[in-house]
């Protein structure tokens, strides 16, 4: 475990950031900063959903980090994103996570240090400004994907690995959105004085815009699946109407060779020498009839 203080007089505030903690060394975090034993033990649960609660005074936030994510690996809230929690009370705010983020230290070099920021509320705001900005980029990454998937299937070049890839999205998608909703109770529940919500009202705004992109990525996907289902049953019903049409040529000669095919002792068209010229006429016949029945209808 990695244990950071930092600590601006100025501003008489102090920043504890913890990396990769373990069940013991939480509980010694615990109690010497006085947090509740069953929000530390959230930490330790790898695919806790984001909250907040306010406990005694101390306000615990829970939010998730979206990782960039590979093609081959799982879908699931813990391989595609990361923990962090942060307990903050005036004057002090702890971050525990378990992998360690390069905004963290930007914004303790960038606002910490500096003193710009004066209240708790402003530094865990900014925070989560960077831990919702990390949703902005696989959004675009996706809504690439998607314009790739809509021209393959409008121009039907389509194959049986089309519809995996196309849940894949959807489930990405699906997941992300969901992790943005569960957030949402965190981005409102800090509070700041008109003169300091600018960073707030940034990381509101960033957190409705990406709602909207999420919102509409799996809109499109759906729509596009159901597209996808709509060209796939359009095919198999063409090929099902060619070989029922097919069949339909061929009642006539099953019918015919059904009736000789039978053990009668007497058939006066065997006896005749046009019997073989008007049975087969007849069928010519029938099957024109059923052409041009066909061609009526517009099935040919």
């Amino acid at each position: 475990m990695a244990i950071e203080k930092f600590e601006n007089k100025k501003n008489r505030l102090i920043w504890v950031d913890v990396v990769s903690p373990t069940s013991a060394e939480l509980a010694e975090i615990s109690q010497q900063f006085s947090l509740n034993p069953h929000a530390i033990a959230a930490c330790l649960q790898p695919d806790h959903l984001p909250k907040h609660e306010d406990i005694d005074g101390t306000h615990f936030i829970l939010t998730r980090v979206l990782l960039p994510s590979h093609s081959n690996q799982a879908i699931s809230i813990q391989s595609i994103s990361t923990k962090i929690a942060f307990f903050y009370r005036p004057g002090l705010l702890i971050s525990i996570h378990r992998m360690p983020h390069e905004f963290i230290q930007e914004v303790k070099t960038r606002f910490f240090d500096e003193g710009h920021f004066q209240l708790v509320e402003a530094i865990v705001a900014k925070m989560l400004w960077h831990i919702l900005h990390s949703y902005e980029a696989p959004a675009v990454h996706l809504s690439t994907d998607l314009d790739e998937f809509e021209s393959k299937v409008f121009s039907q070049n389509l194959n049986p690995q089309t519809l995996s890839e196309l849940y894949q999205i959807k489930r990405k998608a699906l997941m992300s959105k969901k992790l943005l909703l569960f957030s949402q109770e965190a981005v409102s529940s800090i509070k700041l004085p008109d003169l300091a919500s600018d960073t707030l009202q940034d990381t509101r705004d960033l957190h409705i815009k990406l709602l909207h992109i999420y919102d509409q990525i799996h809109e499109d996907v759906s729509n596009l699946v159901n597209f996808y289902l709509s060209i796939s049953a359009q095919k198999t019903n063409e090929v099902i109407k060619v070989l029922t049409i097919f069949s339909v040529f061929f009642m006539p000669l099953t019918f015919v060779a059904g009736i000789y095919g039978m053990n009668f002792e007497y058939m006066p068209e065997l006896q005749l020498r046009w019997g073989y010229p008007v049975l087969l006429g007849s069928m010519v016949g029938l099957s024109a009839l059923i052409y041009i029945w066909f061609r009526k209808k517009r099935w040919l």
